[in-house]
């Protein structure tokens, strides 16, 4: 996509409202007629009544292939951007149960990568917590997967080997359960064993 981030139109806000819903649907050519007309900038500030941004919407729906083309144009810090609830676009994905827009956000190499999975929304839930709260099993494995659970910074599962089966708490105290590497020792008040 050419460089249209300093376009001088601003759009309206219907046609922002219009933006916002093509994204929800996954619509990439409705993203593309956008940027030519209103530039990149405008994506980026993109915002619905509730506070939701672009990656919100093609997050909570599935739409990876919109990521793809949104994730390279809009800032970083989009990723980590809350609604009204506080809910950033991996919440929402956790929400939804969208493993492939999960990973594109948590994987996107100019984001924050791990780091999106500790934000907590108004509710005082994580991602993982949304995902527990949904029974969205397969998520929340993966999440304490990547995690970044000791003081090093190191993501989980980087490590090649045998697996141990570890139990982690979130903010709600939920246990979570995850295969770890067998030489990874959870540091002091990172979680505690669950009680059967």
């Amino acid at each position: 996509m050419d460089d249209y981030s300093n376009n001088s139109i601003a759009p309206s806000p219907e046609d922002t409202e219009d933006f916002i819903l093509s994204c929800r649907y996954g619509d990439i050519d409705d993203l593309k007629s956008f940027v030519e007309r209103f530039g990149t900038d405008s994506v980026g500030n993109a915002r619905d009544e509730n506070g939701n941004t672009v990656l919100h919407m093609a997050s909570a729906n599935g739409h990876t292939e919109l990521l793809d083309v949104l994730l390279p144009i809009v800032p970083s810090t989009l990723l980590s951007a809350q609604n009204h609830a506080g809910s950033t676009a991996l919440h929402w994905a956790a929400l939804n149960a969208q493993l492939g827009t999960a990973r594109a956000l948590i994987g996107f190499p100019a984001g924050p990568g791990a780091d999106l999975i500790d934000i907590k929304n108004s509710a005082g839930r994580s991602p993982l917590g949304e995902a527990e709260a949904a029974g969205w099993d397969e998520g929340a494995k993966w999440m304490v997967e990547v995690m970044r659970l000791d003081d090093a910074g190191a993501a989980v599962g980087e490590e090649e080997g045998a697996e141990a089966q570890k139990e982690v708490r979130d903010a709600d105290g939920r246990v979570a359960h995850a295969s770890l590497p067998a030489a990874f020792d959870m540091p002091d008040g990172g979680g505690e064993p669950a009680s059967s």
